[in-house]
């Protein structure tokens, strides 16, 4: 099951579609990341684990795919919650954003 809930019933969209995702970080992950944002290539859809461990790939040495492996993500405006991230489509344009868990009062 995708996120793509958005668009209307039998509105088709192309998987070849070449384009950037861009990946925002939030709190710890933009603190591992070192910066607050990443734009990533993407040909078609790829996955939303695919597409983590790209964002994490881009980053060696830090600890952002331990960070990013804990956090809450929206693709565009809707949240993943508990779904497999291998289901989940993330397409060129999207705009996926890595919260990961806090604690606050």
């Amino acid at each position: 099951m995708g996120v793509r809930s958005d668009l209307p019933a039998g509105v088709e969209t192309s998987t070849t579609a070449s384009g950037t995702v861009t990946v925002r970080y939030w709190a710890a992950a933009k603190a591992a990341a070192g910066r607050a944002d990443d734009t990533i290539e993407v040909a078609g859809v790829v996955s939303l684990a695919e597409l983590r461990d790209r964002a994490a790939a881009l980053h060696p040495g830090s600890r952002l795919g331990t960070v990013l492996a804990v956090c809450s993500v929206l693709v565009g405006d809707q949240p993943v919650a508990s779904l497999d991230p291998a289901a989940v489509e993330v397409r060129a344009g999207d705009t996926v954003e890595f919260l990961p868990p806090f604690a606050g009062g």
